[in-house]
C-alpha cells in the first residue's frame, strides 16, 4: 500500500506542472503576425506576445526537468528487471507511438483554421525533417543507452551531477560553432556545477565505470542540445520528435538482441518504469524540451534543463523518504541562483518606446 502511494505522488507530481504547460501553451498559441506597417498599440501588443514566447518555452523547459528529475526513480527501478537496452527500445518506441495521437490532433485543429492563419506544416518527406530526425535520433539513442548503463554501476546522485556537465560542454561546443556566449551565462555556467556537485556528491569524485558511461551521456545529450536547437526552426517540432525517438528505439533492439535475455514476464514486472518514462520522460518531457528551446537560447535551455538533478534529489525526499542534508540543500540553492544569473542576458527590461512610435505615424 505504502509503495502503490508513494508511485501515486510520484505520477501526480509532473502532471501538475505538466497541467500548467499545456494551459500556457493554449492560452499564447494565437499569435498575430507582424506587419510593416503597424499601429503602435498593435506594437505593443507584439512586444508583449515575443515575451509571453520567451516565458512559455522557458516553463516548457523547466516541466520538462521536473519529469525528469522524477524519472531517476522509475530508471533505477527498471533495471532490477532488464537490462538497459531492452529498456531503452521499450521507453523510445512506446513514446514515440504516444506522439501520433498528438500530431494529428494538431493538424486537424490547424486545418479548421482560417487559410491565412494557417500554419506551415513540415511534410513527412520533408529531407531536413528526416536528416534531421535522423541526427537528433542517433544522439538520443547513444546518449539514453549510455545513461541508462551507467545506472546500473554508479548511484543516482552521481548520475544526475555527471549528466548536467552539459551545461559545460554545450557552451564549448558552441564557441566551436563560432556562437557568441554572454558573460552572465559564463557565470551561471561556473557556479551550475558547484551546486550540482553540492547537491549531488557526497563522496570523493571519482571516475569508475558507470561515471564515465555517464559522462559520455552527457557530451551526447550536448550534441542533442545543439541539434534541437537548429533543427527546431525549420521543421515541425512534434513530427521530429516522433521520428527521434521512433529511431532511438529501433537502434536499441539490435544490441538487445545480441547483449542481452529479453524475458516477457520480466518486461511485465518492469510495466510501470517503462510506461512512466514512454510517456511522460519521452513523449512528453522530450516534446517541451523541443518546444521550448524553439524559444530559448541552446545555453540558456542547458541550465534550465540541468535543475533536473535538484528536481530528483526533491523528489527522493517528497516520495521515498530521503532526507536533504544542508549541503544538499545549499546546492539547490545555488543551482536556482545559476539558473537566474544565466536568465539575465535574455531579461530585456526595456519597453518599446510609445512616444517615438506615435511621433513616426
Amino acid at each position: 500500500m505504502e509503495n502503490t502511494r508513494k508511485i501515486s505522488l510520484t505520477l501526480n507530481f509532473p502532471l501538475t506542472f505538466i497541467s500548467l504547460a499545456l494551459y500556457t501553451l493554449i492560452c499564447t498559441q494565437k499569435q498575430r503576425r507582424t506587419y510593416a506597417h503597424t499601429k503602435p498599440q498593435a506594437k505593443w501588443r507584439i512586444y508583449i506576445s515575443s515575451k509571453m514566447k520567451k516565458y512559455k518555452g522557458q516553463l516548457a523547459l523547466l516541466t520538462a526537468a521536473i519529469i525528469w528529475g522524477s524519472a531517476f526513480i522509475f530508471q533505477k527501478m527498471g533495471m532490477n528487471h532488464i537490462g538497459p537496452f531492452t529498456f531503452g527500445a521499450l521507453r523510445f518506441t512506446l513514446g514515440s507511438l504516444a506522439l501520433l495521437p498528438v500530431i494529428w490532433i494538431m493538424k486537424k485543429l490547424n486545418d479548421r483554421k482560417p487559410a491565412e492563419m494557417q500554419k506551415s506544416i513540415t511534410p513527412w518527406s520533408d529531407k531536413t525533417l528526416l536528416i534531421g530526425g535522423l541526427f537528433c535520433g542517433i544522439a538520443s539513442f547513444v546518449a539514453g543507452s549510455l545513461q541508462q548503463i551507467g545506472i546500473v554501476y554508479t548511484t543516482a546522485g552521481k548520475a544526475g551531477f555527471i549528466t548536467s556537465m552539459d551545461i559545460v560542454i554545450v557552451p564549448i561546443f558552441m564557441l566551436l560553432l563560432k556562437q557568441k556566449i554572454a558573460k552572465a551565462t559564463w557565470l551561471g555556467i561556473a557556479i551550475a556545477p558547484v551546486g550540482l556537485w553540492l547537491l549531488s556528491i557526497t563522496d570523493s569524485f571519482t571516475i569508475a565505470k558507470g561515471d564515465a558511461f555517464v559522462m559520455g551521456c552527457a557530451v551526447a545529450y550536448s550534441f542533442q542540445i545543439l541539434l534541437i536547437d537548429h533543427y527546431s526552426e525549420r521543421v515541425d517540432v512534434l513530427k521530429l520528435s516522433f521520428i527521434q525517438f521512433f529511431l532511438s528505439g529501433i537502434f536499441s533492439i539490435l544490441p538487445a538482441i545480441l547483449t542481452e535475455v529479453i524475458d516477457l514476464e520480466s518486461i511485465i514486472d518492469c510495466a510501470v518504469p517503462i510506461l512512466y518514462v514512454a510517456f511522460f520522460e519521452v513523449s512528453v518531457a522530450f516534446t517541451l524540451q523541443v518546444v521550448g528551446q524553439k524559444y530559448t537560447s541552446a545555453a540558456s535551455a542547458t541550465i534550465i534543463m540541468s535543475l533536473e538533478s535538484v528536481f530528483a534529489a526533491l523528489c527522493g525526499t517528497l516520495f521515498l523518504g530521503e532526507n536533504m542534508t544542508g549541503r544538499e540543500i545549499a546546492g539547490c540553492i545555488i543551482m536556482f541562483a545559476a539558473f537566474i544569473i544565466t536568465q539575465l542576458p535574455e531579461m530585456d527590461l526595456k519597453l518599446p518606446h510609445r512616444k517615438r512610435e506615435y511621433s513616426n505615424n
